[in-house]
């Protein structure tokens, strides 16, 4: 990986607001072309792609196929077949709402492309995290400046060296660097920033936006928890809530956290955690090549530390391997209060916390920041309802973890400390694009509209006003709401 110069980064914003400014990249054709350009890209260098993973996180070339490359070149595909419908123009002549004298005014929506982007991506989904807000952009018809994570520094040497082979680098731009880098990216006027990773950057990276009152998306993340309905299938249960956890050793936003279990299931639900993990891992996970690794030494010593600070018990794993940066999925039962309760884990420790019922289990989830993710495990429809009212996040899913990531039609982001702005396909490509709306009112109708000027005589008030104070307003009741 080669650090962007820092003299360089103000060029880049420059050249892409000039790109954009010419207006190349609003053609339907070129962003058709750009975001196949995508798919080659990932098809052509897949094995260098997932060799870059591996080599930066020991992640598994399974799980980069299945939760990062093939979904890239799925979303590419599509995007590019679906944009013309996106970015179409939306007539709004026959809207229920549109007086009649209005209809020849013609309303109109167009999605706009907001111009030069930014696509802030962290280290942990490095493919999918950097592509898939990029696909967006250039399907919305922005340009794009790409800043990768320095943590994963072979994904971002590859990308950086891909980038400019495939896509047009007028209006495609890699940085890569550390703090130094990103820092001075966002001294630059960008219009949206499109940035996944924690609250703290997030804090920092919204404050830079507000200086140039520049719009963002927020995919952030925080504690996601499990709630296990004592009468469900605790073998079921644990064997996808394990593998929720285990992707990607833990790091991942939408990572099972924590699981709220009854006192009285919680012994059958590690039992079955325990036989879950014996049939992933036969020879146990330290030396398996199933397993991905802990990103960094940093990160390796904040999991531990978590670990020997923690005042509860641990039944399942705790073992490490320092020098590979390895360290078993570990099931912790703790009381309220403990440090593993206190943000999020981030790797692959998952937390047990005792309650009394499903009730007692929404209101400590009510009662801390809203997650990305809530999981729930039951197939009481009256209780899934109740859980659906009683409690706050970004996705709730129901009966297994994670797999929410792969169900691309349905919109994926947070609500509140997890985030704002919603992504995948169209709503990636709403992010980067806003609603211009336009009417063109015909000379014509001058002889109907003429009493809005001054001066403003009692005739033009009983003319263009008074009606309106006179409308019906139908009956309602708290119960029923509006009576018809």
């Amino acid at each position: 990986m080669i650090d962007t110069p820092l003299d360089e980064i103000p060029k880049i914003n420059a050249s892409l607001h000039a790109t954009f400014a010419t207006r190349k990249t609003f053609s339907l054709a070129w962003r058709q072309h750009q975001l196949l350009q995508i798919a080659r890209m990932l098809q052509e260098n897949h094995k260098a792609i997932a060799d870059a993973i591996y080599a930066d996180l020991g992640k598994p070339a399974f799980e980069v196929y299945m939760t990062e490359l093939n979904l890239m070149l799925d979303r590419a595909i599509i995007s590019a077949k679906r944009v013309p419908e996106w970015a179409a123009v939306k007539n709004l002549e026959n809207h229920p709402d549109l007086p009649p004298h209005q209809k020849g005014w013609k309303p109109r929506v167009t999605p706009t492309p907001k111009g030069a982007v930014l696509v802030i991506s962290p280290w942990n989904y490095p493919l999918i995290l950097s592509i898939q807000g990029t696909i967006g952009a250039i399907a919305a018809g922005c340009t794009v400046c790409l800043k990768l994570s320095e943590v994963t520094s072979n994904y971002a040497s590859l990308i950086q060296r891909l980038i400019p082979k495939y896509l047009d680098q007028d209006a495609v731009r890699v940085v890569c660097g550390g703090v130094q880098e990103v820092t001075k990216v966002l001294e630059q006027k960008w219009d949206h920033i499109f940035y996944t990773g924690n609250g703290t950057v997030a804090r920092i990276i919204a404050a830079a936006a507000a200086k140039h009152l520049t719009p963002l998306t927020l995919e952030l993340g925080g504690k996601s928890p499990v709630i296990i309905d004592p009468e469900y299938d605790m073998e079921l249960a644990a064997r996808r809530v394990l593998w929720g956890k285990i992707n990607n050793c833990g790091q991942v936003c939408v990572s099972p956290d924590y699981a709220l279990v009854t006192p009285s299931t919680t012994a059958s639900f590690v039992e079955n955690l325990k036989k879950a993990y014996a049939s992933f891992y036969p020879d146990g996970s330290l030396k398996s090549d199933s397993y991905a690794r802990v990103i960094n030494m940093q990160h390796f010593n904040r999991i531990k530390s978590l670990l020997e600070r923690t005042q509860g018990k641990v039944l399942m794993g705790g073992g490490m391997d320092e020098k590979e940066r390895r360290i078993e999925p570990t099931v912790v039962l703790v009381k309220p209060g403990d440090v593993l309760l206190e943000s999020e884990t981030f790797g692959p420790i998952l937390t047990l916390l005792e309650v009394d019922d499903m009730r007692a289990a929404c209101d400590y989830i009510s009662a801390n920041d809203h997650p990305l993710v809530l999981y729930v495990f039951t197939l009481n429809e009256q209780l899934q309802q109740d859980v659906l009212k009683a409690t706050m996040s970004g996705n709730i899913i129901f009966n297994d973890t994670f797999m929410q990531m792969d169900v691309k039609v349905l919109p994926f982001g947070g609500v509140g400390e997890s985030g704002y702005g919603r992504q995948v396909l169209e709503n990636t490509f709403n992010c980067f694009t806003y609603e211009r709306t336009s009417l063109d009112i015909p000379p014509e109708v001058e002889d109907k509209i003429y009493l809005r000027y001054p001066p403003y005589t009692e005739h033009a008030f009983e003319v263009e006003c008074a009606p309106g104070l006179t409308v019906q307003i139908p009956e309602s009741t708290p119960e029923e709401g509006l009576v018809r």
